[in-house]
């Protein structure tokens, strides 16, 4: 086999794999042996048709394709190694020559892992985020968990932000109906701004038995691209207006919440202070990472391929699909209930798929600038730390884990500890 690599366009590259007439050989025999034991001919047993009276009959023409499928797969295999090229999708072939006695020129057109071009990823300036947690918080944070324990009841009069109206409403567009803008006995909290903007403002001061015309327009950037900048007119008919009563906080409140070790409100604020401290920790060292790759991202130059994008869109997809199938929900439904097509989820998908592709990018040529390697001892320690957080023997886990995944993990945590560890907070 002979191997010759030419750039097509940007990230783009055609694969000119030479195979000879005796490789090409190993791969009509291969195919041969799967084809004989299924053609029937008169005279044989299947299974048992000379070679030589097969390619009499249907020509050796007839195993070409399956001695391609059989050869392929390896020559394509052994053609990235040699060129050390790092594909990003499936090939595209073309055969160029195909003889049984000069043998094969295929070309395999591939999207390629883009080479990145580093330019300041150390060193980076961030800004420095408080980490301080304010009573104000604290007491905000313990009545979202007393509204949890709320009751609704009926309200007589007009209803105000805050309050939850029961409404029947219908959509039309130029006094025509449109899909989905239909819904009964819908439950709506006034101010939570869960529904088209202008539409709950407009609620407000309605009561029960109330009807109304609210008109409004679609946002220009709406997901369904034929109501986007679109006035409409809704037809809404309030049912019933609730108001949440909350229950009082105090020692009684926090025994009913049967938290471990709490009993008082001043230990359920103790509590309370402490998660918050490690939810703004996190929010801070998000904050970091965010900053540094953003930077990074920036002072760097690579172009990203259209089918990685594609490809992580997919991933995401595929994801939300098993995430609510463990729900019972299917993908249809969910796009369904979050009133979205296919294409506009897969849309509003696209930044988080791009800032993926970025970050994996930029660590990816950190790891190779600084040449980061997993040693003996970074894997051993791994597994020791992920047996006891798993509660498993040692030796199983090691036997279970994808060492090489495992190498990968902790080179690109490397790289990111060095960017943020560099970082100079502001």
């Amino acid at each position: 086999m002979n191997v010759t690599c030419e750039n097509i366009e940007t990230n783009k590259v055609g694969l000119t794999i030479t195979i000879t007439a005796e490789e090409f050989a190993s791969g009509l025999d291969t195919a041969f042996a799967d084809m004989r034991e299924k053609v029937a001919v008169e005279g044989f047993r299947k299974g048992k048709i000379p070679r030589t009276m097969f390619e009499k009959k249907f020509g050796v023409e007839a195993l070409y394709e399956d001695a391609l499928k059989a050869i392929l797969p390896k020559m394509y295999a052994d053609a990235l190694d040699e060129t050390s090229i790092k594909p990003v999708d499936y090939p595209t072939w073309e055969v160029k020559e195909i003889s049984q006695t000069s043998g094969v020129i295929a070309v395999a057109t591939v999207w390629v892992r883009p080479t990145v071009e580093l330019g300041e990823y150390k060193g980076l300036t961030v800004t420095k985020l408080s980490e301080e947690i304010t009573e104000e918080e604290v007491l905000e944070a313990i009545d979202q968990l007393a509204k949890t324990r709320s009751e609704m009841i009926i309200k007589e009069g007009a209803a105000q932000d805050g309050d939850v109206v029961i409404i029947d409403f219908e959509g039309f567009r130029d006094g025509v109906a449109f899909e989905g803008g239909k819904g009964e006995n819908h439950s709506l909290e006034l101010g939570s701004n869960s529904f088209i903007p202008g539409f709950e403002a407009q609620v407000v001061g309605m009561s029960a038995g109330d009807e109304k015309d609210v008109s409004l327009t679609f946002p220009a950037d709406y997901h369904a691209a034929d109501l986007a900048g679109v006035a409409v007119v809704f037809k809404v008919t309030v049912h019933e207006v609730k108001v949440r009563q909350l229950p009082a906080i105090d020692d009684e409140f926090v025994k009913d919440l049967d938290q471990d070790g709490v009993e008082t409100v001043e230990e359920l604020k103790t509590k309370t202070r402490a998660e918050l401290i490690e939810t703004k920790k996190a929010q801070v060292e998000e904050h970091i990472l965010n900053s540094v790759f953003e930077q990074a991202v920036a002072a760097a130059k690579f172009e990203i391929p259209p089918v990685m994008i594609e490809n992580e869109i997919a991933t995401m997809v595929r994801n939300i699909e098993q995430q609510y199938e463990q729900q019972g929900i299917t993908l249809e439904m969910f796009l369904q209930f979050s009133q979205q097509t296919m294409e506009s989820l897969k849309e509003q998908l696209k930044p988080r798929a791009i800032k993926s592709i970025e970050q994996n990018l930029i660590v990816g040529a950190v790891i190779e600038k600084e040449q980061l390697e997993a040693t003996d001892e970074d894997v051993e320690n791994e597994i020791v730390e992920l047996s006891s957080e798993r509660n498993q023997d040692i030796a199983q886990m090691r036997a279970n884990l994808n060492i090489s995944g495992l190498q990968q993990n902790i080179v690109a945590r490397k790289a990111v500890d060095l960017m943020v560890d560099s970082a100079k907070m502001v």
